[in-house]
């Protein structure tokens, strides 16, 4: 394993870690509604990364890249609803944390990729293994066992997963680097956040400007918070093999369960160990199958 592919784990696993770790961050702005720091993250994603572009010299390449979106309208047109799906996707998680759903974000994030799996069938008509629809039915299953114990339908974690493979899907088509996609996608919201932001303020329900400095500084720094992990993860994809990335990507929802219950203690009693037992099953099944399919294409090339 060269040096490289080594520093692309490292870069990888620091993103997950920090993506795990980030509900600590929103409870700390618990006392600030969601829309506020939605419409904050927005402003502040956008000007920090404006200014990683221009710091990298790359201004003249992000103009470059709205010139060839604009001239392909499917992809500008992708992008610009990417851009809302993630917005989307950052309001839904803010709340959760907030309103205690710690534990259905990590659900939310642990069935992504078998969302994921499903998107490829239904619009890019990929086939599935054996072994990878006997995932997605014991992930069904799962899911079905938490509804039946919720008394209701886990909306919160369907509508992170969902939000979230779409974007997926769309940015998949769309080939930009990862900062100044960033930028576009922030800008593309940038309208809709400022108007917002100056209701707020004009119906003096901003708390940007009526709290302590404290609460001020993390919510200037939820753009630093957007932007690294993504940014690591970004750099870390390019120089380590695909399946790694695909063990790694459990890192996330299960540093937020362990927050959700231990820290926040949130419940997590025998049934939802058991749904969650069936998804994490799923999930090991859906990556060995993953990982043996990438050996097998690899032998072959060989």
């Amino acid at each position: 394993m060269g040096n490289e592919e080594k520093q692309g784990i490292i870069f990888v696993i620091i993103a997950y870690v920090l993506w795990g770790f980030m509900p600590i961050y929103w409870k700390l702005l618990e006392h600030v509604s969601s829309d506020e720091i939605l419409a904050g993250r927005v402003i502040w994603s956008f000007i920090f990364t404006l200014m990683l572009v221009i710091v990298g010299r790359n201004l003249k390449q992000l103009k470059i890249d709205l010139k060839d979106l604009w001239a392909n309208k499917k992809s500008f047109w992708g992008l610009f609803v990417a851009s809302y799906l993630v917005t989307g996707n950052w309001f839904t998680y803010i709340f959760a944390v907030n309103a205690g759903y710690i534990v259905q974000t990590s659900l939310g994030y642990y069935i992504n990729p078998l969302i994921s799996i499903m998107l490829g069938i239904l619009f890019l008509k990929e086939r599935l293994s054996k072994a990878q629809q006997l995932s997605v039915l014991l992930a069904a299953v799962g899911v079905i066992i938490l509804t039946v114990s919720y008394g209701g339908f886990p909306w919160i974690a369907f509508t992170l997963a969902i939000t979230f493979a779409l974007y997926g899907l769309i940015k998949k088509s769309i080939k930009i680097d990862a900062v100044r996609g960033l930028t576009i996608e922030t800008f593309f919201v940038l309208p809709v956040a400022l108007f917002y932001f100056v209701y707020l303020l004009f119906t003096d329900k901003a708390v940007f400007f009526s709290s302590n400095a404290i609460t001020a500084i993390l919510l200037i720094f939820t753009g630093v918070a957007t932007a690294v992990p993504l940014i690591l993860f970004a750099k870390g994809t390019k120089t380590m093999p695909l399946y790694m990335s695909g063990f790694f990507q459990y890192i996330a929802p299960t540093l937020m369960l362990l927050v959700g219950v231990l820290l926040y203690d949130e419940a997590f009693s025998k049934i939802e160990f058991l749904s969650f037992s069936c998804i994490w099953i799923a999930l090991i099944l859906f990556t060995v199958s993953k990982v043996m399919e990438v050996r097998k294409a690899h032998a072959l090339d060989r």
